[in-house]
């Protein structure tokens, strides 16, 4: 899979077989803060595909659904690093936590400066199977390209972690699952999902969600959905949000449409205008059938953060 990217954008990535990642062709830059970040595969187009200019600097995936090796994560952070430092985005969850905490202590016994940034936006449940506190989803999209866009502009370690602490902080999001996924070592889904029910708040790996119910009318689901993410932060009438109806893998884009649009007219209802709207597959389970609500709530700072025309990357704010 790692292969398939860098064959079909031979001028921009580069695939290291040695240490399983994928790199930006012109990594490291010295004049920017690296970017680094990685979980299990599975996630796709996270994190490998958001690899490139105004994006990640390096994407290290582990095995489908699991963290990858600490000294796999060490040895990315060598490639790219830059006298201007590195930056780990990690998704909240506990082995991800360990593999890049670990190997950030390994770079800086280095000389490397490096700090880390933790994920977690996921509004269901606070505590999982695999996590403390709340997971890192759909959400991570949001602040990588935040990330991405101040460390092209050039700005230095700690600018660019504090930027993207801010557009976590103000990011919420809950998923759904009509169908379980079907790792491929296992053959079989992950877990048992009768036709007649759906799981609200479902993880990206699989983790229960916050319960099981009947199907119900999507406009029903919906609401669920927003009103977990809107009253988390909580979001209030007047705010400007970026909206993204994200699928979980196995869901058409119709349907997601569907999603987004259901989505936004219920904003309106709460007097919360949508400024920047996403409709697609950023954060995946393999094959899940489902979605999730992200919303971001912006400001001038964010929507202000300036767009590169060479950028590979998708706009975000």
């Amino acid at each position: 899979m790692l292969e398939g990217p860098a064959l079909a954008n031979p001028d921009s990535l580069r695939y290291v077989p040695e240490f399983n990642l994928i790199m930006r062709s012109d990594a490291p830059d010295v004049d920017k803060v690296a970017l680094v970040q990685g979980s299990g595969s599975g996630h796709e187009p996270a994190h490998v595909m958001s690899v490139g200019r105004g994006m990640l600097d390096a994407a290290r995936p582990g095995d489908v659904f699991s963290a990858p090796p600490t000294d796999y994560v060490y040895e990315t952070v060598k490639l790219v690093a830059s006298p201007k430092g590195v930056l780990l985005l990690v998704n909240n969850y506990t082995g991800d936590r360990m593999a890049f905490e670990m190997a950030q202590e390994l770079s800086e016994a280095d000389g490397v400066r490096v700090r880390t940034l933790f994920i977690d936006d996921d509004v269901s449940v606070q505590d999982s199977t695999c996590t403390v506190g709340r997971r890192g989803v759909a959400g991570n999209f949001f602040v990588l390209r935040a990330c991405g866009a101040a460390a092209e502009r050039g700005a230095d370690l700690d600018e660019v972690y504090r930027i993207g602490g801010k557009v976590n902080s103000v990011t919420r999001t809950r998923g759904m699952a009509l169908t379980a996924c079907t790792p491929p070592a296992k053959g079989s889904p992950l877990f048992d999902l009768p036709d007649d029910e759906i799981e609200m708040g479902v993880g990206i790996h699989g983790e229960p969600g916050r319960r099981r119910e009947k199907p119900a009318p999507a406009r029903d689901i919906v609401a669920e959905l927003v009103t977990a993410a809107a009253d988390d932060l909580p979001f209030a009438p007047g705010d400007r949000v970026a909206l993204m109806a994200n699928g979980l893998g196995g869901t058409p884009i119709g349907e997601l449409y569907l999603v987004y649009g259901l989505a936004y007219r219920q904003l309106a209802d709460r007097g919360i205008a949508v400024g920047r709207s996403y409709v697609g597959e950023y954060c995946t389970s393999l094959d899940m059938a489902g979605c999730s609500i992200t919303l971001v709530r912006l400001d001038d700072e964010i929507t202000g953060l300036p767009e590169d025309p060479a950028s590979t990357a998708i706009r975000v704010f």
